[in-house]
C-alpha cells in the first residue's frame, strides 16, 4: 500500500511515534520526511482539521514531538526538527485530500508506468473508492481517469490564482486572516503637483 505521508521505512517508524501526539494536539499529520545530509532534518507538515497553522502551533507541536523523539530515541544521529505547514500548494498525501482539493489542478507521478506514463497533471476530480480521479488532455481531449491511490508516489497541487483565492478565503471564513487589522487600500489618481 502507498503511504504518502511517510515513504520510507524510517519515516513510517517516526510516524508512528509523532501522529498520536499530533493527534491529541488537534492537529493532522499531512507528511513527514526523514531527510539526509551532514544534519538529517525531519520534516513535519502538519494542519488544523478544518486547514491551516500558525507558527506558535507550530512550535508547540515541535516542542511536543521533541520530548516524544528524546524518549523514544528512533534516530541515532544529531538531527534538526522542522514543523510546518503543507503551504499553498500542498503535498496530497491521504486520499480525503484528492476529494478535499477536487477541482483544483494538481501534479501525480506514479511508481509505475501507466499507459505508457508517470506523470500526470490536471483537474482533480475527486475520488472513486480507492482510486483518485484526475482530468487530463489526451490527444486533444478531456477525459477523467481514475488512479489507484496505492500505485502514486508523489501528489502535489499546483499553484493557481483559484488555489490562492480558495485558500486565502478559507482562512478568512475560519478566522485565521482578520481583515479589520489590515489598513484600507485607497486607489489614488489624479495628476503628479510640481
Amino acid at each position: 500500500m502507498s503511504n504518502l505521508v511517510a515513504k520510507a521505512a524510517i519515516d513510517r517508524r517516526l510516524a508512528e511515534i509523532v501522529q498520536p501526539v499530533i493527534e491529541g494536539m488537534g492537529f493532522e499529520l499531512v507528511r513527514l520526511r526523514l531527510m539526509g545530509g551532514n544534519t538529517p532534518t525531519l520534516q513535519i507538515m502538519a494542519e488544523r482539521p478544518d486547514g491551516g497553522i500558525e507558527v506558535d502551533q507550530c512550535a508547540e507541536i515541535s516542542t511536543a514531538v521533541s520530548a516524544v523523539l528524546d524518549v523514544e530515541d528512533p534516530i541515532d544521529d544529531n538531527y534538526t526538527l522542522e514543523v510546518g505547514s503543507p503551504g499553498i500548494d500542498r503535498p496530497l498525501t491521504r486520499l480525503k485530500d484528492f476529494a478535499d482539493w477536487s477541482g483544483y489542478i494538481a501534479k501525480i507521478e506514479t511508481s509505475e508506468l501507466i499507459d505508457g506514463r508517470k506523470r500526470f497533471k490536471g483537474e482533480l476530480a475527486g475520488v472513486d473508492g480507492n482510486d483518485v480521479l484526475i482530468e487530463i488532455e489526451n490527444k486533444g481531449e478531456t477525459v477523467t481517469i481514475g488512479l489507484d491511490f496505492d500505485w502514486l508516489s508523489e501528489a502535489k497541487l499546483v499553484l493557481t490564482d483559484d488555489l490562492i483565492r480558495q485558500v486565502l478565503n478559507q482562512r478568512k471564513d475560519t478566522g485565521q486572516i482578520d481583515e479589520t487589522q489590515f489598513d484600507e487600500i485607497q486607489e489614488i489618481t489624479g495628476s503628479e503637483e510640481d
